[in-house]
């Protein structure tokens, strides 16, 4: 019988969810952008990246430190927010954020790179109708 183990295993996933929805909440209070923008791709949190990036533009210089810490993202973790843009571009309350973080993207990334990105000819065909 494995289902004593399997409670046990979601129960541990789910602590460990508990401990990084915490671990966001603080690294936002801490106002350590690059750090929280990490965690909320990696838990999959479309909405949660854009209240990232929408602290970020909040701040003096707020498009600067928006790019700077685009830039510092891995290359799996800006196609995510590429994903997520395309999704925030669509809807006029988000797609100043959309447009900025696309802007950056496109400014800071060669064209021969964005083209190795994964969904990049549908990402392009969406953000199109809506930019």
């Amino acid at each position: 019988d494995v289902t004593e183990i399997e409670e046990q295993e979601a129960q541990a996933k789910q602590e460990e969810q508990i401990m990084k929805e915490q671990e966001l909440s603080n690294l936002l209070h801490e106002k350590r952008y690059l750090r929280a923008l990490g965690l909320a791709i990696s838990l999959d949190r479309p909405h949660t990246v854009l209240m990232v990036v929408k602290a970020i533009l909040k701040e003096t210089d707020g498009r600067k430190h928006l790019e700077e810490n685009i830039v510092r993202l891995r290359k799996d973790q800006k196609e995510a927010v590429l994903a997520f843009s395309v999704t925030w571009n669509t809807n006029s309350r988000n797609c100043h954020e959309a447009q900025a973080v696309i802007e950056t993207l496109l400014k800071h990334e060669a064209p021969d790179n964005l083209l190795q990105y994964s969904g990049i000819k549908s990402a392009v065909e969406s953000l199109l109708p809506y930019t």
